[in-house]
């Protein structure tokens, strides 16, 4: 069986070429090289080892953006241990539910983090570790320095092969909770040849700074994947990326490419100091995905800074970007075409390829491609469809074969760039003492990006003055912090079937 792990083509081989001293990562506190990064994921690899946990078991990492996050990721592969990144902004309850499906025997976390969800780490069947990043001890908890200090970077890399599970992403399920996608070896350094090199063009003299987080599909091949294939250097913020934040990083490391979402750059457009503000003296090109890229957005942005949006289409579930605009061949407000090395097709509702100008659904093939869904056998049967992927997306290609986002197979939609089921919301809407029953849906912003809209019946008696900012507070604590409702909308009843099921998508025809 040939031998092949994430870490021989991202890692060891860029040290071997000669990246060994040049820096890898920089966050706010510290920069790693290339060999110290290497020689810190052996280390790492030696604790788990250590620590007794084995290979294909997994490692949870509920980790800020620093140089600590590369370090476990790679340790955990270089082990033959499954390092699983999931949101720092899930509520307890999901996290309770990841680690026990996921069944792992770690979890590392970083100390600032610790406290809020520190609850959620407690009686596990399965957890046995608990390593905690900086902060305040947390007896009996282990902490990340020391583990470290005790141990050599003498590891040898275990065997594994380039189709098997290398690490996992938590996906979001139309059910509330997300679910386990299991990427092979090999995926990373594909994403980083198809789009990383053969769209960006990232080389070895680029610096990059992704907004999105590294826990996110699209934030991990930005800070890691697409940087150290080609021996680049990536900055880390640990904080929330607000424009204040953001335009701070821009001028003070002056990033070659910078990767964003829609609503960040609809953010920082609409900053008070948009006129002053400085920007990277060295941008080349901005990136966004997540969601669509509304065109005024990407046209004001390039006028204003000089450097190109390359607005794409990606998934969890494909691991990156495969549909994407390209530097020097950019059309605002289509999501451009097929990366070089993925098809694509579209399905209309009879199960046919559309032709131009026709609506489907977009399905996509490529070597990016996860395993699957795990412990999800029907959901993996029904997106999975051998060699091709179903998005849930419904696009048209025009005539000029690019193709345009026109929402999605079902009531799944993306805020900030992360997926938001509204039966989610709805039943985090439906906890709170004054509400009856609620439905929310898709609506488009003054920016023409995607937000929740509720639509709510109220208890008898409730008054109306101050319930909004009551329930959006309420949602914020319940279900996370993106996905409260911008409008909420006071209605008598809900449209539904005649089995009960609420019909968002009249709904949705109400507001047009």
């Amino acid at each position: 069986m040939p031998h092949y792990n994430l870490c021989d083509e991202l890692l060891d081989a860029r040290v071997a070429a000669g990246f060994a001293d040049k820096p890898a990562f920089i966050d706010p506190f510290r920069t790693l090289t290339y060999s110290d990064l290497q020689a810190d994921s052996r280390r790492f690899a030696r604790v788990l080892h250590r620590l007794g946990v084995r290979q294909e078991e997994r490692v949870i990492l509920i980790l800020a953006d620093t140089v600590e996050f590369p370090v476990v990721f790679f340790g955990a592969a270089r082990a033959g241990v499954l390092p699983v990144p999931i949101n720092t902004l899930l509520t307890n309850e999901q996290y309770r539910y990841i680690i026990d499906d996921s069944r792992a025997q770690a979890v590392v976390i970083s100390g600032p983090l610790f406290k809020g969800i520190e609850p959620a780490l407690r009686n596990h069947s399965d957890l046995r570790h608990v390593i905690v990043i900086g902060g305040e001890p947390h007896a009996p908890d282990l902490d990340f320095a020391v583990l470290m200090a005790e141990e050599d970077a003498d590891f040898e890399t275990v065997v594994t092969h380039a189709d098997e599970p290398g690490f996992w992403l938590y996906s979001s399920g139309s059910t509330g909770m997300p679910k386990g996608t299991k990427h092979v070896h090999s995926s990373p350094a594909a994403t980083a040849r198809l789009f990383g090199r053969g769209v960006i063009g990232m080389d070895e003299g680029d610096v990059v700074h992704s907004a999105a987080k590294m826990f996110f599909a699209y934030g991990i091949g930005n800070s890691i994947f697409f940087p150290m294939m080609a021996g680049a250097t990536s900055v880390l913020n640990p904080l929330r990326p607000t424009p204040d934040v953001v335009f701070d990083i821009l001028s003070k490391y002056n990033p070659t490419v910078f990767c964003g979402v829609p609503t960040l750059f609809a953010s920082m457009l609409h900053d008070q100091a948009i006129e002053t503000r400085k920007c990277s003296s060295r941008l080349r090109l901005c990136t966004s995905a997540g969601e669509s890229l509304p065109r005024h957005i990407g046209e004001i942005w390039e006028q204003r800074f000089g450097a190109p949006i390359v607005d794409g289409v990606g998934s969890t579930e494909m691991l990156h970007v495969f549909l994407s605009n390209a530097p020097g061949d950019i059309v605002y407000g289509t999501s451009g075409q097929a990366v070089p090395g993925y098809r694509l097709r579209l399905i209309d509702e009879e199960g046919r390829e559309a032709s131009d100008g026709q609506v489907g659904e977009l399905h996509v093939a490529g070597p990016s491609a996860a395993e699957g869904y795990w412990n999800q056998r029907e959901k993996s049967r029904s997106t999975f469809l051998g060699e091709w992927t179903r998005t849930g997306d419904k696009y048209y290609r025009d005539a000029q074969g690019r193709y345009v986002y026109c929402g999605r197979a079902d009531d799944m939609f993306k805020v900030s760039g992360i997926w938001v089921s509204p039966m989610e919301i709805e039943a985090a809407i439906s906890t709170h003492p004054a509400v009856l029953e609620a439905a929310v849906i898709a609506k488009k912003d003054d920016e023409g990006l995607l937000k929740p809209k509720a639509f709510v019946i109220v208890k008898e008696g409730v008054e109306p003055e101050g319930l909004a900012d009551s329930i959006k507070a309420h949602v914020k604590a319940s279900v996370g912090m993106w996905k409260y409702p911008r409008w909420i909308e006071i209605v008598s009843d809900l449209p539904k079937t005649a089995t009960g099921k609420i019909q968002r998508h009249m709904l949705r025809e109400s507001q047009k």
